[in-house]
């Protein structure tokens, strides 16, 4: 039965809208995320005691509901790249709540890559053909395992040496759970009605697990990487990993053909360059100036540096060994005492 073309731009308006409210959820929960990686020490459970960190856990859960609701209604291909909005609200949202100024390089590169991702959308297939056949979920979970697997052994042994590289593998494998756990959402969204609920089952135990261990690859790699680089990094995984996954299992592709195709191409390569140009600026601004004067002791002991003695430093000791000066090693400094000539008298006769 054909459905009414008043409904569908209903249906699709409204997807729109609950994809608006998600990525704000997900965006205010980033933010909230990273103040809490960069204020608090390391800690294995640390975070189960800070009702921030259950703040930011219920927005992504809302923002997980309502990008439920966006998948009910409009097609995996439209709602997906809707993602790109936590990019744009992002930055906005934290100069409100931290007061955290936005350069203009960081609005040069979400820009980037909100038209690129904008262009991604718009040559992206309308609607999907199909979910996902039966054949075809297990193949699809255990390419996402082995991904997963992949890049957080890279982020424990190559971010060891690099931040970024931690940075962005965690964020990547965070972008890969929460597009994985959208393509598994639609399918189990599409066979509701049709398919009982033992079958469906597993795909929700599924989705649970891709979804925990976003939420912790995520908030792992705020940890050291600010807020502009994983945000915008897992923001471009997940629509990107679910347009590879509509193009190759689910029969999608891009509107007018070769040029379309080209120029999908053209838009990915501008949305890598804002990713580029986000994580510059971030590691720009992230790096605190470093004060000559910190850095001196001014109380208590410290290091001692062993050098020969030069003429200054012949001299300064000469005059110590006279009396002309007095060293404080519990203050390190040293105060001069005003050299007085002695006195010589005379015998009386």
């Amino acid at each position: 039965m054909p459905v009414p073309a008043g409904s569908a731009v209903n249906a699709l308006i409204g997807a729109v809208l609950l994809a608006l409210l998600s990525a704000v959820c997900y965006a205010t929960a980033a933010i909230v995320q990273e103040r809490i990686a960069a204020t608090t020490p390391p800690s294995r459970y640390g975070l189960l005691r800070s009702p921030r960190w259950w703040g930011a856990v219920a927005l992504n859960g809302l923002g997980a509901v309502l990008h439920v609701g966006a998948l009910g209604l409009g097609p995996l291909s439209v709602v997906q790249p809707l993602g790109v909005l936590t990019l744009v609200l992002a930055p906005p949202l934290a100069a409100v709540m931290v007061r955290r100024p936005v350069s203009r390089t960081a609005w040069r590169g979400i820009a980037l890559v909100s038209g690129g991702l904008a262009v991604l959308l718009v040559l992206t297939g309308s609607t999907p053909n199909r979910s996902l056949a039966g054949a075809e979920q297990p193949v699809l979970a255990a390419a996402v395992a082995c991904a997963l697997v992949l890049l957080v052994a890279t982020a424990a042994t190559a971010g060891r040496r690099s931040r970024l590289t931690r940075t962005v593998s965690l964020a990547t494998a965070a972008g890969v759970a929460y597009g994985a756990a959208s393509v598994f959402i639609k399918t189990v969204a599409d066979s509701w009605g049709t398919s009982p609920l033992l079958v469906l089952a597993p795909l929700m135990g599924l989705i649970g697990v891709l979804a925990a261990t976003g939420l912790a690859t995520s908030q792992a790699s705020y940890r050291g990487g600010g807020l502009a680089t994983p945000l915008a990094t897992a923001t471009v995984v997940n629509p990107a990993f679910a347009a590879v996954v509509g193009i190759v299992l689910l029969d999608e592709g891009f509107l007018f053909g070769a040029p379309g195709a080209a120029g999908a191409a053209l838009a990915a390569c501008a949305t890598v360059r804002g990713l580029f140009v986000l994580a510059v600026d971030h590691s720009g601004r992230g790096a605190p100036a470093r004060d000559p004067a910190a850095s001196t002791p001014v109380r208590g002991p410290g290091p001692v540096m062993v050098r020969p003695p030069g003429r200054l430093s012949r001299a300064v000791h000469r005059a110590a060994a006279h009396g002309h000066l007095d060293l404080h090693p519990r203050r390190a400094r040293i105060c001069a005492r005003p050299h007085r000539p002695r006195r010589v008298t005379g015998s009386r006769r």
